[in-house]
């Protein structure tokens, strides 16, 4: 691949630690409100828009022409935003091994840090605050010289989330990449590697210590599966020095 100049990383379950509370808090919130699902339907939706995972479950369950399904969506997205912004404000959030260690090695090199999450931007805001992330951020959620990050995208700031690629393309347009071949994209769910195939990144990747095993997503498209964060220096590293080595 070319050399790399933005890697758009997965928040829950890629760079931040999950322990599968969001799951839990979906499945809450499904109970409150009368929506029948299983754990099993949940995790394999985990990357998704969450408004648009409540649309889908409540368009099966009552049909896609009931005049019911936008109130009971309404309902249960509510209900859920509540129950998850209570659980990141009162428990935090912590980074995944090799997270921290991995941004540094990045921005040692001039490589651009982009936060994309199936999340909507408050909850967003609550874990990067919770993990400092969110300092020397602007009002875009566009970072500076002094900034962990680059840029951190909500999935409520783009027409589609996941499985679209409409997040990495504005990570683009706001970082001022304009070859998607340049973007290494990572994330721990299925829609994470349909959306960076869909972006027709240079490198596209699962990790494999998140949410899903690595049997969930191999049959996904990506370039290789990943223990953890920790081996994306080597490997990024390797792949340029191999391109350059048969230009």
């Amino acid at each position: 691949m070319k050399s790399v100049e933005l890697v758009v990383f997965d928040m829950a379950g890629t760079t931040v630690t999950d322990h599968h509370e969001v799951e839990r808090c979906f499945a809450e919130a499904a109970r409150e409100t009368g929506l029948t699902v299983t754990d099993e339907r949940i995790l394999a939706m985990q990357g998704l828009s969450k408004r648009y995972v409540f649309e889908t479950l409540w368009q099966e369950q009552l049909g896609a022409q009931s005049s019911l399904v936008t109130q009971n969506v309404d309902k249960s997205y509510d209900t859920f935003r509540e129950i998850l912004e209570n659980h990141y404000r009162t428990h935090g959030a912590t980074s995944t091994e090799g997270c921290l260690d991995t941004f540094a090695w990045l921005r040692e090199r001039g490589i651009q840090i982009a936060l994309t999450t199936g999340f909507y931007r408050v909850v967003t805001d609550i874990i990067l605050e919770k993990l400092g992330w969110l300092n020397d951020l602007n009002d875009q959620r566009i970072g500076g010289p002094n900034s962990l990050i680059q840029l951190s995208i909500a999935s409520d700031e783009v027409e589609r989330g996941r499985p679209y690629p409409h997040m990495i393309e504005r990570a683009m347009k706001l970082l001022g990449v304009s070859d998607p071949k340049v973007i290494v994209n990572i994330g721990d769910t299925p829609s994470d590697l349909l959306s960076g195939r869909a972006a027709g990144v240079g490198l596209n990747l699962g990790v494999t210590n998140g949410t899903h095993t690595r049997e969930q997503l191999e049959d996904y498209p990506h370039d290789k599966l990943i223990g953890s964060l920790r081996e994306l220096p080597d490997l990024v590293e390797s792949r340029q020095s191999f391109e350059m080595n048969n230009a």
